[in-house]
Formats: C-alpha cells, sequence, structure tokens
C-alpha cells in the first residue's frame, strides 16, 4: 500500500507536566508530525517532550487562548489533532483518525467523544458547565479552529462543516477528589481574574441561580446521577464555579 499523502499534525500544549507527557506523546507515534508547546516549565517536561519531536517551542503565555493558537500556528499538517497531557488516543481512535482524514474534505472540525477518568474511576455521565466535557472539537483542518483569549476555558470560533467521530479520548482528569478540589480553587482564580480584567463579574443573586442551573443540568439532564457520588460532586463543582470565580473576583485582588 502506498504511503498517505494526506499529512496529520498532534499538538499537545502543557506545563509542567513531566508524570503525564511521555504517555500522551507515546499515543501519538501515528501521527506525522508533533508539536509541544512548554509554557512556564520547570520540570522535566523539555526533556520527555524531545524524546519524541524536535518540534518543541517553549515560552510564557499569560493567557490560554493564544498558548493554543500558538501550537495550532506551527502544525504543517493538512489536519491536526489537539490533546492535553492528561488524555490519551487509544489504537482504535487513532484508526478512526487516520481513515476519517484520508477522504475528508476542509474546512471541516470533528467533535471527538471523552471517556473522563477520575482515579481508576469511569465518569461518562454529568459533564458540562465549563468543569468537564463529554465531547469536543479535537482534530480540524488548519484556520478551521481559533482560540479565544481568555485564562481559563477561551471560546473558540469554528469555520467549516461540523462532524463527529465514533470512538473516544480517555482523560486522566482527576486523581481522586482531593485533586478535584484542587482544580476548581485554580479555575476559580483563573476565571476571577478574567472577570476582573472584562469589568464585568455579575451579581451574587445571578450566580446563585447559575449554581442551581447548572447543578440542574449536569445532575438531573446529563445524568450524573447515574454516577452515584463523582456524578454528585461534578454537578456541585460545576455550579461551584461561577459562584466562587465570581465571589474571588469581587472579595479579592492580585
Amino acid at each position: 500500500m502506498a504511503p498517505s499523502q494526506v499529512r496529520l499534525s498532534a499538538v499537545v500544549v502543557a506545563r509542567n507536566e513531566e508524570a503525564q507527557l511521555d504517555d500522551c506523546l507515546a499515543c501519538l507515534a501515528f501521527a506525522d508530525e508533533i508539536v509541544v508547546v512548554l509554557d512556564r516549565s520547570t520540570d522535566r517536561s523539555a526533556e520527555i517532550a524531545r524524546r519524541h519531536t524536535d518540534k518543541v517551542i517553549e515560552g510564557a503565555w499569560e493567557l490560554e487562548g493564544p498558548r493554543r493558537n500558538t501550537a495550532l500556528d506551527a502544525a504543517t499538517g493538512d489536519w491536526i489533532l489537539e490533546l492535553d497531557a492528561d488524555e490519551r488516543v487509544p489504537a482504535e481512535l487513532a484508526a478512526e483518525i487516520r481513515a476519517t482524514i484520508e477522504t475528508a474534505s476542509a474546512p471541516a472540525f470533528y467533535l471527538i467523544p471523552f471517556d473522563n477518568y477520575i482515579g481508576r474511576t469511569r465518569v461518562r455521565y454529568g459533564w458540562g458547565g465549563s468543569w468537564g466535557v463529554s465531547a469536543t472539537v479535537r482534530l480540524s483542518s488548519p484556520g478551521a479552529k481559533r482560540w479565544g483569549n481568555d485564562r481559563v476555558h477561551p471560546g473558540v470560533t469554528l469555520k467549516g462543516d461540523r462532524r463527529w467521530l465514533t470512538h473516544r479520548i480517555d482523560h486522566y482528569v482527576d486523581r481522586d477528589i482531593s485533586d478535584m478540589i484542587h482544580r476548581l480553587d485554580r479555575y476559580t482564580e483563573a476565571r476571577a481574574r478574567d472577570l476582573r480584567d472584562s469589568g464585568n463579574i455579575g451579581t451574587l443573586p445571578g450566580n446563585i441561580r447559575r449554581f442551581y442551573g447548572r447543578f440542574f443540568k449536569c445532575y438531573i439532564m446529563r445524568k450524573g446521577y447515574r454516577e452515584g457520588g463523582y456524578g454528585f460532586l461534578n454537578a456541585l463543582f460545576a455550579g461551584l464555579f461561577p459562584l466562587i470565580s465570581h465571589l474571588k473576583a469581587r472579595l479579592e485582588r492580585d
């Protein structure tokens, strides 16, 4: 069989991810090119990245969106797969991606479903509300996806056809409940800074309403109740995210 003429770039953006990065990059060997963008990393992430690719970009980015756009801009393939250091591409998904891009027309972007893990427990239902995703856009043609200018969970601008893949990315999102709590603290700290910069931090009553709305959406509408205690915690943290972000923006200063 002749080699494919369609080139796939895989991009990974990370900061101090020496514990995760090697496994993440190893599962991307099916790509034609790997691009790693390291943001202010002080651990062994750069050394680990260079075992897998010579395209390693080191720098400092205050905002998540420009950091991710740097990775997209550095990719030279016909299609771009984005991955975080705590995510893995199983063999079935790798095969589906390669088969899909062989005949795919551009511009286009593909949503890929997720299997999220807390420790060793797979938690499939109840994600949302800026706390986690059950599917998101990770495969796109060049120029079809651009990230916005935010510190946490920046919005995206998408162009072209919207399509889906079937197989799932494995996402090792949290090690345990303590890790979930630490992540909530990091997310709300970054979001509070975005709110202060915007000049519109919202109101306490409005964010209390958002708490109940997000909890109901994740726990009931997205079936978090099927996951037992972890489903309850995910719905709780999804509701707390905007409320605590508002309170930090209101009561604290950098």
